[in-house]
């Protein structure tokens, strides 16, 4: 969710300016943020995607979102740091294998893990270590078997070509400096006919120099948005077919959350 003390703390900030930083910089930012956010007794930190006063505590969000949280523990609803529910509209199916990406502490896995059933799988990938070890935590808490989390990067997914059937990502991909590659690395990873299901920011209109060059902004899941006819056009170019957008929602003034269904053709 985009950070909406973010423009507050902006003008306090002298650090070197987004558009200076190479992309292993940025990803380290956005990294250090989110191990913040895993090591602290609840979500939110105040760089973090959650933190949005409007919309209460974590849990509360996810329930707005439409997911079914009872029985969860605040491990997971507590963390909950998603701009959207990818699940709400998607299709998945008993015994699919289902991919997550950035999975955080695992809400969607164990959702979803509920869809694919004993048969299916569905597997996490985050690229925070404290993530992945807190989702890990989660799973054998709740005693589910049928997950699993690795630590990876969304521009270089630690999964085999066409081994699942779904991929979903919730308020994950405008963290990622090369959008084109984390979609093509979607791609890749899918079956044909395989299907994607997204929720994201996107942004309604121009921010300010000094709000596009923050990288707490950035981590805050606002500067790194973009507009939605490239953000669309993006996830076209990187292979996908009948892209649509499936609702969409205003977060702040030049922000929104949309959800995005897409497909991988059979041929």
């Amino acid at each position: 969710m985009p950070n909406m003390r973010v423009h507050r703390v902006v003008a306090r900030s002298r650090s070197k300016g987004v558009s200076e930083m190479p992309p292993e910089e940025i990803k380290g930012a956005v990294r250090k943020a989110y191990a913040k956010v895993a090591t602290a007794q609840r979500c939110c930190c105040n760089t973090s995607c959650c933190d949005e006063p409007r919309m209460g505590k974590s849990a509360d969000r996810a329930k707005r979102y439409g997911y079914d949280t009872k029985g969860l523990p605040k491990s997971v609803t507590g963390f909950f740091d998603g701009c959207g529910n990818p699940l709400y509209l998607s299709d998945i199916r008993e015994g699919e294998t289902v991919l997550d990406l950035g999975s955080g502490a695992g809400l969607d896995v164990f959702m979803a893990a509920k869809r694919v059933g004993a048969e299916g799988r569905v597997i996490g990938v985050d690229m925070t270590p404290e993530m992945i070890e807190k989702a890990k935590a989660n799973a054998q808490k709740l005693g589910v078997k049928n997950v699993e989390f690795r630590l990876g990067d969304l521009e270089d997914v630690p999964i085999d070509d066409g081994s699942v059937d779904v991929v979903i990502s919730n308020c994950v991909m405008n963290l990622v400096p090369d959008k084109q590659k984390a979609f093509r690395e979607a791609y890749r990873v899918l079956r044909p006919g395989g299907r994607m299901f997204v929720s994201d920011t996107v942004l309604e209109g121009a921010l300010s120099k000094r709000v596009r060059e923050s990288i707490k902004a950035y981590t805050g899941c606002v500067s790194g948005a973009m507009e939605e006819g490239p953000y669309l056009q993006t996830i076209r170019d990187a292979g996908f077919a009948d892209v649509k957008v499936m609702g969409r929602s205003k977060l702040s003034r030049h922000v929104a959350s949309v959800k995005i269904n897409a497909l991988k053709p059979t041929k």
